[in-house]
């Protein structure tokens, strides 16, 4: 049986070191790269099933490696690792195409439990049972979501999508007019055992915004309910 195999892209060695010897010892077959470039070419050489992305490093820092590996592979699960811990650069690499991020210093269970998270929601998208339900058009709003081609199309414009943003529109459309708390948009799109905060939802619910909201500041199609989480309104 082939191991699943990760890119570490961190420039700082002793990071770099440790998480290899750590995801080693997890079993999973680790290379490692210590600058962008090298990452891109370990990536295109290598073809691993996720990617460690360290946000600033030399030659192509993570958010341009990160947009690169997207123009080449949809689906493989990207997380960013990030020592500032400032929102605008978290929201910056989910916009790219990230399915998360980690903030520096972090614990390796942590780490583990999202490594585990992301790869079970692409071994979903790579089941081809699955896949040929999740690849079937569907209306959102008056919008059309397009998964096979990451595409959102609605009256004179068209927006690209991650594949997160995919899941969150399906489940929205799923459940029209419910209010759905954060916690369970968690567990249905993010996996039970995440160890993150329901800040990551609400960063992307704000990047989707942006897209189908004619105003995003004052949105009608995902509206918040306070202190209940976010309801998506049909008007059917």
């Amino acid at each position: 049986m082939n191991k699943t195999t990760i890119l570490v892209a961190e420039d700082d060695i002793h990071i770099r070191i440790g998480l290899i010897d750590t995801l080693e010892s997890e079993g999973y077959q680790v290379i490692g790269a210590d600058d962008g470039n090298e990452a891109l070419d370990a990536f295109d050489r290598e073809t691993p099933d996720l990617v460690l992305l360290d946000v600033m490093m030399p030659g192509k820092s993570g958010y341009d490696v990160c947009r690169a590996i997207r123009t080449k592979d949809a689906l493989v699960p990207v997380i960013m690792l990030t020592a500032k811990g400032e929102e605008i650069d978290k929201v910056v690499g989910l916009k790219l195409g990230a399915d998360d991020y980690i903030t520096k210093p972090f614990g390796i269970h942590e780490l583990l439990a999202r490594i585990d998270a992301v790869l079970r929601r692409a071994k979903k998208f790579k089941n081809p049972a699955a896949e040929d339900k999740t690849k079937a058009s569907f209306a959102f709003a008056e919008f059309t979501v397009d998964p096979k081609r990451f595409k959102i199309t609605g009256p004179n414009k068209s927006f690209d999508l991650s594949k997160r943003e995919i899941e969150l529109l399906k489940l929205f459309a799923a459940y029209p007019d419910e209010v759905l708390d954060r916690d369970t948009i968690l567990s249905r799109i993010w996996g039970v055992d995440y160890g993150g905060t329901t800040r990551t939802i609400d960063q992307h619910i704000a990047i989707l915004r942006k897209k189908i909201e004619k105003n995003p500041a004052r949105p009608i199609i995902i509206t918040t309910v306070h202190g209940a989480g976010y309801r998506f309104e049909s008007n059917e």
